[in-house]
């Protein structure tokens, strides 16, 4: 993949956090089942980060350009600290995580990769209220999901459906989603997944 320099970041004092052996499983086995059966919900493992944070710290390495949102918090320094992964531009990065809501602009710019190299689209992790009980329902349906099932999420931006179908139109380039509990719900919609909006 053509990637510009890692836009790394000063770790100043920041507590090196990692997860123990048997969490990061969990947490990897957890985000294996989501993206296979996309629409269910599954369970991180108890820690003292935040739950969206998991996935990257159990995921990320040192070649494996990272970018974390958030806002007001440095929870992007102890990222960084424990995996030794690059910090990229959201354009750029392979493992995107937002702790903090994101913009139909930003879901746009994320990393598609390219049909001869589909494994550097990105995996966007991200927080959200829920994944029921939101503005509307969607339907998903496809590889992974026996007929149909509905999510409902909270805290996403109106565009995020329009902003995704535009990345994975170009299959099997595309990106990969997690949505991200406060109690460690994840939930995956991968790019093989079909979405429709009530209407």
């Amino acid at each position: 993949m053509g990637r510009a320099g890692p836009d790394r970041r000063g770790i100043r004092g920041a507590d090196v956090i990692t997860l123990h052996p048997a969490d990061s499983q969990l947490t990897f086995r957890a985000v294996l089942e989501a993206l296979s059966r996309p629409g269910e919900t599954f369970q991180l493992p108890a820690h003292k980060v935040p739950p969206a944070v998991l996935p990257t710290l159990a995921l990320a390495d040192l070649g494996t350009g990272v970018c974390v949102l958030e806002a007001g918090t440095d929870w992007a320094d102890t990222v960084f600290s424990a995996t030794s992964a690059p910090s990229y531009t959201l354009d750029k990065a392979r493992l995107v995580t937002a702790l903090r809501p994101v913009t139909g602009e930003e879901v746009a710019s994320l990393h598609r990769g390219a049909a001869p190299a589909p494994e550097d689209g990105a995996l966007a992790t991200l927080a959200v209220s829920d994944v029921d009980g939101g503005p509307a329902k969607w339907w998903l349906s496809g590889p992974g999901i026996p007929g149909e099932t509905v999510l409902s999420p909270s805290g996403l931006p109106e565009d995020f459906l329009a902003a995704r179908a535009a990345l994975v139109a170009g299959f099997p380039a595309g990106v990969d989603f997690l949505l991200v509990c406060p109690d460690g719900q994840i939930t995956g919609l991968p790019r093989t997944t079909k979405i429709e909006k009530e209407s």
